[in-house]
């Protein structure tokens, strides 16, 4: 007899998942995947919906709940302040009607063995419904970064002018990006056939020529050609990366911090000849490297190593024609589409993460070749791991130049747009005798 698999309500996974961001720093990528199985797969849209949306506006819900609540939901009780998290959320940004929100949210209580909570949820949640205007009056009197503290102040402070705009864009949904392989068709080619599919899309002249942005995000599923290797998803800016290494046909290549695979790719479809190590230090997630890699029959070696400690993994006198280094960063560019990040990280992870960059940086530089390239490239908008790294690397290596990126910049640092690219940082270095 078959075993019936006990799924949970929808409410009651987001509310654990939500906790384990919060009390114990987990990340939502991390969690969503192994407990999305439990719920109903027509549930998961949903569980990501509420989660990703709590993590979005997370202050203007506490600000909310600090209101209602008396007493602050702490210890064995922050299951249910997670809860309201997301009955809060579901009541003012979801078209769920209002007393099903309710009815979930205190059933979920149920599921979670807090029976004894539910006369409090259902008051909480109604009373919000009742004094809506009052409260949303009080709560958004002032405008609301939906950030911490710290991070706005470094925005504050590296950029002056448009910080604003970077935290608005940070609050947005991201659009859905693809990349067109050009082995299989043109970028026009493949926009028809979407059209043709039914799916809306265009084609943005200031994005590279392979980047194609969707009306609204799909499942891979309904993609065109998606499993022969036709398109990948991937944010227009990270798209430079592959694009600005220029990578040619025979040259020995490293793609250091390879994971999740999406640039080991393009690096092969514009030099499907190309020598390419995929390496990242962290093994279970180059799996998705491999899976990546024989959706579009492409061959790298992926390697499972440290990139601050190239002696371990790579023979004595290899050296590589050209280096992509995707440096591990703050992530702060790309925290609409992980806005857990706004929480998880704290301002002392900058300073070590600027350690760690530069470590590989000069790690890896020791390994190129003269006349090489290496692409420092990271996903973060903070000029300590831009900019200035790049400043303190070049005083320290007096081998190094930049090169001009689209022949006027020597370095270039995307901002978030809000229908645009995710944040990223490019800088184009030279080896030279």
């Amino acid at each position: 007899m078959k075993q019936i698999k006990k799924t949970l309500s929808v409410r009651a996974v987001a509310a654990q998942i939500l906790l384990q961001v919060l009390d114990q720093g987990k990340s939502l990528s991390a969690l969503l995947p192994d407990m999305a199985n439990q719920v109903k797969p027509q549930d998961q849209p949903l569980l990501q919906e509420i989660c990703f949306g709590v993590c979005r506006v997370l202050p203007r819900l506490e600000r909310i709940i600090a209101l209602l609540v008396q007493k602050p939901l702490k210890g064995k009780t922050r299951i249910v302040h997670c809860l309201l998290l997301v009955g809060l959320y579901q009541l003012l940004y979801m078209r769920i009607p209002p007393h099903a929100a309710v009815d979930e949210v205190v059933n979920a209580a149920s599921a979670l063995k807090n029976d004894s909570f539910r006369s409090l949820l259902n008051g909480v949640l109604r009373r919000f419904l009742r004094e809506q205007a009052e409260i949303l009056a009080t709560v958004d009197k002032h405008w609301q970064t939906l950030h911490p503290e710290w991070l706005v102040n470094r925005l504050k402070q590296d950029y002056p002018q448009d910080w604003r705009e970077i935290v608005e864009a940070n609050n947005q949904k991201p659009p859905m990006w693809l990349r067109v392989n050009s082995q299989h068709c043109s970028t026009q080619d493949y926009l028809e056939r979407l059209i043709q599919q039914g799916i809306q899309a265009e084609i943005c002249p200031e994005q590279p020529a392979c980047a194609i942005r969707l009306q609204s995000a799909v499942s891979v599923n309904q993609l065109p050609h998606f499993e022969q290797g036709w398109v990948t998803v991937q944010d227009s800016h990270a798209q430079w990366a592959g694009l600005l290494l220029q990578p040619q046909n025979h040259e020995l290549i490293l793609d250091a911090c390879a994971a999740p695979g999406g640039k080991t790719t393009h690096i092969l479809e514009l030099a499907p000849l190309a020598q390419v190590i995929a390496l990242d230090v962290e093994a279970h997630r180059l799996q998705r490297v491999e899976q990546n890699l024989q959706r579009l029959n492409q061959q790298a070696e992926v390697i499972c190593g440290d990139a601050s400690q190239p002696q371990q993994w790579l023979a004595d006198g290899v050296m590589f024609d050209r280096i992509l280094l995707d440096a591990p960063c703050s992530a702060t560019g790309v925290i609409r589409r992980h806005p857990d990040i706004k929480w998880l990280r704290r301002e002392q992870d900058i300073e070590a993460l600027s350690a760690l960059q530069q470590q590989i940086l000069t790690a890896l530089w020791a390994r190129l070749k003269v006349g090489g390239t290496l692409l420092y490239a990271t996903c973060s908008v903070l000029k300590q791991e831009n900019q200035q790294q790049i400043d303190h690397f070049l005083a320290q290596h007096c081998d190094a130049k930049l090169e001009a990126i689209f022949g006027q910049s020597s370095v270039m640092q995307f901002f978030p747009q809000q229908q645009g690219g995710d944040g990223f940082f490019y800088a184009k270095l030279i080896k030279r005798a």
